[in-house]
């Protein structure tokens, strides 16, 4: 693999800070959510969301796709959603007597996976498919989903009636678990002083395919210390000890390329060729979240991922790199 220059990176970065301008222009705050969305396209990444109602999750990842000029399709799970509502299916021509596909709106290159809890577990592992294989099965037809693909799935963390929990596998295969807050009051004043006019503000389109996937191989070309490399290991590592208490399962090594492949993204949208300690402090949290189980007794006692990810990243000493 080609050695990333200076210059490759700070183009990169001035690109990727024009698209969070762009998106800035209609989401009012949120910037957490904004960073890791791109983050995740660049990266090849999927996206699970948890946050109430009305948080501007399904505006954010359409405007993402006109500031990116990719193909957004929204998709609202429910209890009798079917695999074909998802993926597609096989239609019979009585007049010539042929089969024809019709795809679903699973091909897109942004796909938004509403309320993904709320759908069954054979619609959930259609879903898996396209997730992790980037192609989708119709009948006996194999057929390759474009690129870059994106799904950003949402839970309502209130409501739980009707509701099927994503399998360990599922969540998994999730880039990032992001957990969207309430808007402060000053946000929540600028929300109605935006919403109440005649029209959202026009976002431009700054990137497209092909300058995504020209910055996912720069990604890839990023500068990974073995330092940080054992790093993530030990952080991992720590989450998968029998003698810690509250956990049952810790992060699979999903989660160790997870937090590298994140850390390498974050590190070129700040315009640098190599990944600092810093870097991986900042997603440890978002890359590990939904990747460990708690046990009946750390859940009685009030611990929560999070917390753990924080006893876990004080335990675990930080490297010491030379020059950065």
């Amino acid at each position: 693999m080609s050695q990333l220059v200076e210059s490759q990176a700070q183009e990169a970065q001035a690109l990727l800070e024009r698209t969070l301008y762009e998106l800035k222009k209609v989401i009012v705050g949120q910037e957490h959510l904004l960073e890791r969305l791109v983050l995740a396209a660049i990266c090849g990444g999927h996206v699970l969301v948890e946050g109430a109602p009305g948080l501007a999750k399904t505006l954010t990842l359409k405007c993402l796709s006109q500031v990116m000029a990719l193909e957004f399709k929204r998709i609202q799970f429910t209890p009798d959603l079917l695999p074909s509502d998802l993926i597609g299916t096989r239609i019979y021509n009585p007049a010539n007597g042929q089969f024809s596909t019709e795809q679903g709106p699973i091909f897109a290159n942004f796909v938004l996976a509403d309320e993904i809890n709320r759908a069954p577990a054979k619609v959930q592992s259609a879903l898996l498919e396209a997730m992790q294989e980037r192609q989708v099965t119709i009948g006996r037809e194999t057929f390759p989903l474009s690129a870059p693909f994106l799904v950003m799935a949402t839970q309502n963390p209130i409501e739980s009636e009707g509701t099927f929990n994503l399998p360990e596998a599922q969540l998994d295969r999730f880039l990032f678990k992001l957990v969207v807050p309430y808007p402060s009051a000053e946000e929540e004043m600028i929300i109605i002083q935006r919403m109440s006019g005649e029209s959202l503000p026009a976002l431009e389109a700054v990137m497209d395919a092909a300058a995504i996937l020209r910055i996912s191989k720069q990604v890839q070309a990023v500068y990974l210390d073995p330092k940080l490399m054992q790093y993530i290991v030990d952080l991992i590592d720590a989450t998968r000890q029998p003698n810690r208490p509250g956990i049952l399962y810790g992060a699979s090594p999903r989660g160790s390329l997870a937090l590298a492949n994140a850390s390498k993204a974050l590190a070129l949208m700040n315009g640098r060729t190599y990944v600092t300690p810093a870097d991986l402090q900042k997603l440890t949290h978002d890359c590990l979240r939904h990747r460990m189980i708690l046990s009946y007794e750390g859940m009685a006692n009030g611990l929560t991922p999070d917390k753990l990810l924080d006893e876990i990243c004080q335990a675990v000493p930080v490297p010491v790199l030379t020059g950065v």
